[in-house]
């Protein structure tokens, strides 16, 4: 890493003016490496879960259950960025939150490597915590790193870091999935605690770079505040403690009493956040407006996400009952298909930024509608692809590989159409007032996408039956032809957002 640092002549009152990374301030090199031990423990841990749950020496349990666990435990990740953000701001700083966040992570892997089904669900929950708390906090720490949103280096420097993320995500399954299905899940579980570890320590040796307003707590609780949450925390905590022992006691407990509130919340919870803004009476009419239009984009978006986090159960289970999973007689780990997506990402990225910038020299480029109905189009088009190596499984033959790789490059593209749209839209049509909660509210829309999943599973629904298969493709599809059809309506509510 060393070998990137070179002199650099910024005014000595931004951060890191001392040394760069590739350009950009030395925090964040800090910043890229931890996020990229945090993804490398995180998309290895979930490459191995789906599989585990369903293994014979593994969980054991049927592929409907395992779903439904996977889709709650990627609901809770999204879901908790909100808290997460919150006690970033309230409570401890994003500095100090992204450590503690860390070190439950890395607790949560640990306890996820012990051989005992009892604190499996445990270390899933504490894996959860820690990776919502840090999620929300270190992107703010990237942005504290530049003088400002006019910093004309600030977009480098997030593109730079979220090639941590897919460097991070890529590798992850190759050695975490590899480790895992060859030689022992609970020694898979143990590498991404490693990970994190070193992710962890990469932060703490490297944090004195950062922005000294990184520590500050930007509005701090009052006593009352304080006294008021812990409360409210203390409340809640009781009745589901007494409801959960009164469950356990009278021989009435099923782990069907844990997923269905739990994705029953993840859809509750982002309808709530989203009428409480819309009917904040604070709001001038054109914030209004540009509410209703981000209403149309979090619906369509938690459709897409609803199919394309299916990638790393439906999929990654079909693949693992009902695949070839070779290359030229070549076997590899079925953990290994969720590394496409990520490579996939690292070489198709720029070529998107740069066909979109060709496009716009010309005046042609597509509107954010016409990108974000594509999008939804091409998901549900890579479900209709899927109904190919469905139908040659109950025929009792082997799919082929490629049709899965071929699920996957459909799915990356219609994520590079959608998801940076989407976060982008979402910044340029936050209201003034809860600019700082937008990209959580964004969030929102992969948990309900992912509850929505769960909640299917837990309700018997098979999602590897063509049927099903079809409906969700179907859905989508309709989904991104109607966000295409009310195109017009949409824009007048945007107002002057393109």
């Amino acid at each position: 890493m060393a070998s990137s640092l070179t002199k650099d002549s910024v005014s000595p009152g931004t951060p890191g003016s001392e040394k760069t990374f590739f350009g950009h301030p030395r925090g964040l090199a800090t910043l890229f490496m931890t996020e990229m031990w945090e993804r490398f423990s995180y998309y290895g841990m979930r490459a191995l879960l789906p599989l585990y749950l369903v293994a014979p020496g593994g969980m054991g349990l049927n592929a409907g259950t395992a779903t439904a666990i996977y889709a709650v435990y990627l609901s809770l990740v999204y879901l908790l960025t909100m808290p997460g953000g919150w006690f970033g701001d309230r409570v401890l700083g994003p500095r100090k939150t992204v450590a503690f966040a860390g070190a439950i992570v890395v607790l949560g892997h640990l306890t996820l490597a012990l051989p005992s089904a009892g604190t499996f669900y445990a270390g899933l929950g504490l894996v959860a915590l820690g990776s919502g708390l840090l999620k929300a906090n270190i992107s703010t720490m990237v942005g504290q790193l530049y003088d400002g949103p006019d910093d004309p280096r600030r977009d480098g420097g997030f593109t730079v870091f979220y090639m941590g993320i897919n460097l991070g995500a890529f590798f992850s399954p190759l050695i975490i999935g590899t480790v895992g299905e060859g030689v022992s899940w609970h020694l898979g579980f143990g590498l991404a605690a490693v990970g994190m570890g070193l992710g962890l320590l990469q932060f703490l040796l490297g944090s004195r770079h950062l922005a000294a307003h990184s520590s500050v707590v930007p509005k701090p609780l009052s006593a009352a505040e304080k006294s008021s949450t812990l409360r409210k925390a203390a409340f809640w905590a009781g009745i589901a403690v007494v409801a959960y022992a009164v469950l356990g006691f009278s021989g009435n407990y099923t782990l069907n009493w844990v997923l269905v509130p739990l994705t029953l919340l993840g859809l509750i919870i982002p309808v709530l956040v989203l009428v409480r803004i819309k009917r904040d009476r604070d709001l001038d009419q054109t914030e209004q407006s540009k509410m209703s239009a981000y209403i149309w984009f979090f619906v369509a978006a938690a459709v897409f996400w609803m199919i394309y986090d299916q990638g790393g159960s439906t999929l990654a289970l079909f693949a693992d009952s009902s695949a070839e999973n070779s290359v030229l007689g070549w076997e590899f780990p079925v953990s290994w298909y969720q590394s496409v997506n990520p490579v996939l990402i690292m070489a198709l990225a720029p070529v998107f930024a740069w066909f979109w910038l060709a496009l716009n020299r010309l005046g042609k480029e597509p509107s954010t509608i016409v990108k974000f109905g594509s999008g939804l189009v091409l998901v549900g088009a890579s479900f209709f692809l899927f109904l190919a190596p469905l139908s040659i499984a109950e025929g009792g033959h082997k799919a082929a590989a490629a049709w899965l790789v071929a699920i996957y490059f459909t799915q990356t593209v219609g994520e590079l159409l959608l998801s940076p749209v989407g976060l982008s839209v979402t910044t340029k049509m936050a209201p003034a007032k809860y600019a700082s909660q937008m990209m959580g509210v964004w969030f929102l829309a992969v948990t309900a996408g992912t509850a929505t999943t769960g909640l299917l599973s837990t309700a018997g629904v098979d999602l590897n039956k063509p049927g099903v298969v079809a409906m969700e493709a179907t859905l989508a599809v309709v989904a991104g032809v109607a966000v295409w059809m009310y195109r017009s309506k949409v824009k007048a509510l945007m107002g002057d957002v393109r």
